[in-house]
């Protein structure tokens, strides 16, 4: 039996959670906020037309803003709802439900994107497996990036042993989408990966 991610004890507690968080960043992109900072550094990452993994889509924010980029996307996300926003705003993408921790995919990707705290709503004690999954997707020359703020339940050092059970190594540490450095003080890391030799 499948062990319910965080994401899905929270909607448990919140069944109302799904709707709000559509809906708050459908307001946002109406209010003319700039959500692309993720999928900037994305863009910018890879050639134009690569194949990307959007790993937790939600509702298909920085997978939407790399289709508008000119890439295929593919996102998967747990929530069947978030998922159906995803295919009404951007129907152009690929969007399946789905267990990261469970995930099987015949696609190779150029890039793998976690953002929005993904790796802090899965099934606990699932993130070395999550991270397996993901980095057994990805290209020989693939690179999986990922953001999450500290304080959410998983601790930033713990990445770098999870990876390398994984088989992954951290090439990168940033403290934000826009690259500013990773140091004692940062609250969140942004971490480029890739795969073990």
């Amino acid at each position: 039996m499948r062990q319910p991610t965080r994401w899905e004890q929270i909607g448990q507690s919140n069944p109302d959670r799904s709707a709000w968080y559509i809906e708050r960043f459908r307001s946002m992109a109406a209010q003319g906020a700039d959500l692309a900072g993720e999928a900037r550094l994305i863009d910018a990452m890879v050639p134009r037309g690569s194949r990307i993994l959007d790993a937790g889509c939600g509702p298909g924010r920085v997978g939407g803003e790399l289709l508008r980029r000119g890439h295929t996307v593919v996102g998967v996300d747990v929530d069947p709802m978030l998922i159906q926003a995803a295919q009404a705003d951007h129907p152009e993408g690929e969007w399946l439900v789905g267990d990261l921790a469970e995930l099987r995919l015949d696609d190779r990707f150029d890039i793998a994107v976690m953002a929005g705290n993904v790796l802090t709503f899965v099934a606990e004690d699932t993130e070395v497996e999550v991270l397996r999954r993901i980095g057994a997707v990805l290209t020989p020359e693939g690179r999986l990036v990922i953001g999450f703020g500290a304080g959410r339940g998983y601790a930033v050092d713990q990445l770098t042993e999870d990876a390398q059970a994984a088989g992954l190594r951290i090439d990168s540490r940033f403290a934000t989408w826009d690259l500013r450095p990773f140091g004692p003080e940062s609250d969140f890391l942004v971490a480029v990966l890739s795969r073990q030799a």
